[in-house]
């Protein structure tokens, strides 16, 4: 079973969903909106993943926050922790954990190699 994380009315959510569901996987859903993200979490992924993938710089979340909370953040991996547990949706969606790794993004390739 597929985990996959992110917030439930996100584009790129509704995207994996439905591959997800086209391709017959199997997975639970945590929509970090609801019911937030553990700094352990977010430390495994960063460690894994690394931050570069992990947040998203691009969104609209990320530039509304002060230059002083950017700048926080991006000092130190607790300053990250902090930021990503208190802004989720500064993290790329949908996070999905599968038996071999991340799938950060959607990525439809990667997302149909699961079902070869």
């Amino acid at each position: 079973m597929l985990n996959v994380y992110g917030i439930k009315n996100c584009n790129s959510m509704k995207k994996a969903f439905d591959l997800l569901n086209e391709l017959g996987l199997a997975y639970e859903f945590h929509d970090y909106k609801k019911q937030g993200i553990d700094a352990a979490t977010v430390k495994t992924w960063l460690d894994q993943i690394g931050a570069d993938v992990v947040l998203n710089k691009k969104g609209t979340t990320w530039r509304k926050l002060t230059e002083t909370e950017q700048d926080t953040a991006l000092a130190s991996e607790q300053g990250l922790i902090d930021a990503l547990t208190t802004h989720n949706s500064l993290i790329k969606r949908p996070v999905i954990a599968t038996p071999k790794g991340f799938i950060v993004g959607f990525n439809e390739d990667a997302i149909r190699a699961l079902k070869a």
